[in-house]
């Protein structure tokens, strides 16, 4: 089964930039949908992105024309690229894997995945 470890979370100003990464050991990314959630304080936990692993990617409408989920098949990792970031994107962002097709874009999606990181916090400031 895979292990998710994600790393890069961290404070950043409004309208800055932040870049999430994924380390997966135990499983080739390659043979797996992999998808970044969040999870705000008092919030249900909600898709960002995905890229399935046949090269699909979705993203949440939140998430589109600001971040860019991508996957490099040799450090096996999967990676999360955010920017113009606002205080709605504050929350604890997970990785996650799927043996199947991943889709973040309906809500109460996350509870078939089956794979999940322990979560990074990313917090935006004034």
């Amino acid at each position: 089964r895979p292990i998710l470890v994600e790393t890069g979370g961290g404070s950043v100003r409004l309208g800055g930039s932040l870049n999430l990464s994924c380390e997966v050991s135990g499983a080739a990314v390659s043979d797996y949908s992999l998808g970044w959630w969040r999870q705000a304080p008092g919030k249900e936990r909600e898709g960002v992105a995905s890229i399935d692993f046949d090269g699909q990617i979705r993203y949440h409408d939140s998430a589109k024309g600001r971040f860019t989920i991508s996957r490099d098949n040799i450090q096996n990792t999967v990676s999360l690229e955010m920017n113009n970031l606002k205080p709605e994107d504050t929350a604890i962002y997970y990785c996650a894997a799927d043996e199947g097709l991943m889709v973040p874009t309906y809500e109460g999606s996350w509870r078939s995945v089956p794979y999940w990181g322990q979560g990074t916090q990313v917090t935006i400031t004034p």
